[in-house]
């Protein structure tokens, strides 16, 4: 089993001038880049035009340590001192829904842990200390 602990940085709708900043000043490595365009689309929630450029999920490498960045999704207020999230990384999704369950006491669950197109199981919360986590869990979804 893996576990990993990462830092993640939601942006302001400049997600992208962050990774380009963060590769000069730091040196860090691309690993992965996704817009909001390149997501799967939801009949549900039709993604305004002027979002979907914005980054849904980059991963950058920056020495060993690897930092996540997305631009706040579309519809959903955007506030400083609460874009930076721990996202905690697992390989095993009994393990992600134990420690999810251990979060949510006396805390908030802002989306309920859950399987979608791109892990078996992620959820987010902030714990009773107001600090907020995503659980996300590696691999293909069931």
């Amino acid at each position: 089993m893996t576990l990993k602990l990462i830092p993640y940085l939601v942006m302001n709708g400049n997600a992208r001038e962050a990774i380009d900043f963060y590769q000069k000043a730091l040196n860090a490595d691309v690993l992965f880049t996704q817009s909001f365009r390149e997501m799967p689309e939801n009949p549900e929630f039709q993604l305004p035009e002027e979002a979907k450029n914005l980054v849904s999920h980059a991963t950058i490498k920056v020495g060993e340590t690897e930092l996540m960045l997305s631009d706040t999704f579309p519809g959903q207020p955007h506030s400083s001192g609460t874009q930076v999230t721990i996202c905690i990384t697992t390989d095993n999704a009994e393990k992600a829904k134990q420690m999810f369950e251990a979060l949510i006491q006396e805390g908030q669950v802002t989306m309920p842990l859950q399987e979608n197109f791109f892990s078996p199981a992620y959820g987010s919360v902030v714990d009773k200390f107001g600090v907020s986590f995503q659980i996300f869990t590696e691999g293909q979804q069931q």
